[in-house]
């Protein structure tokens, strides 16, 4: 009995020096060690040390905000700078497309022997002969048709009154309709509106001058220095790139070309034709006029066509007023015929694309660039089509009657040949 009473005392104490060392060893472990999650750690798990802790920001997240902004920026004066600069970048896709439809006239000079600077230069000094001379032919027809509009005016003006006078039973005279015209309000506000509109006038025939100055730089660079141009590009890609380039280039040369030839050659019979109808109906200047209607209609697209039939009716006017309804009836009668029957086979045959893709193509380019667009549309197109069938590998047509147009009897089926070609 005593021995027991003993022994239970020394077990109890050191149950206690026990618990006393674990509750020592928390309150000394250092800050670093692992942290205890458990609710026994004294600290609540929603207190707001630890939501601050666990709500903190990355640390990709402000870099990435500056690389987004810095982006925004550069996509803004991009975007500036192309709206600024679209009228420079036409003028630059002009000139190329000018250069092209000069490139064989000046390799053939240069293959004889002449340096390409001189060629190009000559070739620009034949144009600018050409364009100068015609300017000038038609400047002073329609000066002398003016001049005789104006003396014969009061003339037209007694056939109208008196045409009024017999059809609607009136008693006008040339005084009062004189009198009336001049002292009306719309007359006076035309001229006002005449003069303050010169210098809107003076500053859009100094802008269309820079811009052909600019494009005739351009596209004599380009043509003068085409070989240099074609080594610089070719510097910067692989040896079987440059093929392909090289190859891109002779292919938009030659689709130029034939553009412009089907152009020249729509041109020769469009004047041809209005020239014998304005021989027929006795028109002063029928040659100069046919010359004219020719050339505008082709090479001034979308208003060409109404440009180039304005003045024909004009000089018809001053000799009858009828014949100016004759050419009208016309050249509206001849414009059908081209867009629908002459230029598509045309197109089809110099360009070598579809009618259907050329008459889309310049409905697009007149879309996305206007004027130049609807020019430049069918030579683009006829390139990019004669480059980009290389690529395309092309099969033997099954001998269905439905592929070639025939009629297919019953029980009658298609022959597939599944032999490639290239």
């Amino acid at each position: 009995m005593g021995e027991t009473c003993s022994v239970a005392p020394t077990d109890e104490i050191n149950t206690d020096d026990r618990e006393a060392d674990r509750a020592d060893d928390r309150e000394t472990r250092p800050a670093s060690g692992p942290r205890d999650d458990s609710p026994a750690s004294g600290e609540p798990p929603t207190s707001p040390l630890r939501l601050a802790a666990s709500a903190r920001m990355p640390r990709w997240l402000p870099r990435a905000a500056v690389l987004v902004l810095a982006l925004y920026a550069c996509f803004q004066l991009g975007s500036w700078a192309f709206h600024q600069l679209i009228g420079l970048l036409i003028n630059i896709l002009i000139a190329f497309f000018v250069a092209l439809a000069m490139e064989p006239a000046v390799g053939r000079m240069a293959a004889r022997g002449m340096r390409r600077g001189v060629a190009t230069f000559l070739v620009f000094l034949a144009l600018t002969i050409a364009t100068i001379g015609f300017v000038v032919l038609l400047g002073s027809m329609l000066a002398g048709q003016i001049v005789d509009m104006v003396e014969q005016f009061p003339k037209y003006l007694d056939s109208v009154i008196n045409w009024v006078n017999h059809t609607f039973h009136t008693e006008l005279s040339r005084v009062e309709v004189r009198d009336s015209l001049l002292h009306s309000d719309w007359l006076q506000k035309y001229v006002q509106n005449s003069a303050t509109g010169v210098l809107d006038v003076s500053a859009t025939v100094l802008g269309g001058l820079f811009r052909l100055l600019t494009i005739f730089l351009f596209s004599f660079y380009f043509a003068a220095d085409g070989p240099r141009l074609r080594r610089a590009v070719c510097s910067v890609l692989p040896p079987a790139r440059q093929a392909e380039v090289l190859r891109a280039w002779e292919i938009a040369v030659d689709k130029t070309g034939g553009y412009l030839y089907s152009r020249g050659l729509m041109a020769l019979i469009s004047g041809i034709a209005h020239y014998v109808l304005l021989q027929i109906l006795g028109v002063p200047y029928a040659p100069a006029l046919a010359v004219w209607v020719g050339l505008v209609s082709q090479f001034i697209p979308t208003i060409g066509t109404y440009l180039a039939g304005a003045l024909p009716m004009l000089i018809a006017f001053t000799v009858d007023p009828w014949y100016a309804v004759w050419v009208l009836g016309f050249v509206v009668i001849y414009q059908q015929f081209e867009n629908y029957m002459l230029q598509p086979k045309l197109t089809a045959r110099t360009v070598d694309i579809h009618p259907a893709v050329a008459f889309g193509s310049v409905i697009a380019g007149t879309a996305l660039m206007g004027a130049v667009g609807a020019l430049i549309a069918i030579p683009a197109v006829a390139t990019l089509q004669a480059f980009l069938g290389a690529y395309v590998k092309r099969y033997d047509v099954t001998d269905d009657p439905r592929v070639h147009g025939r009629h297919q009897s019953r029980g009658q089926g298609p022959t597939v040949v599944p032999e490639a070609r290239p």
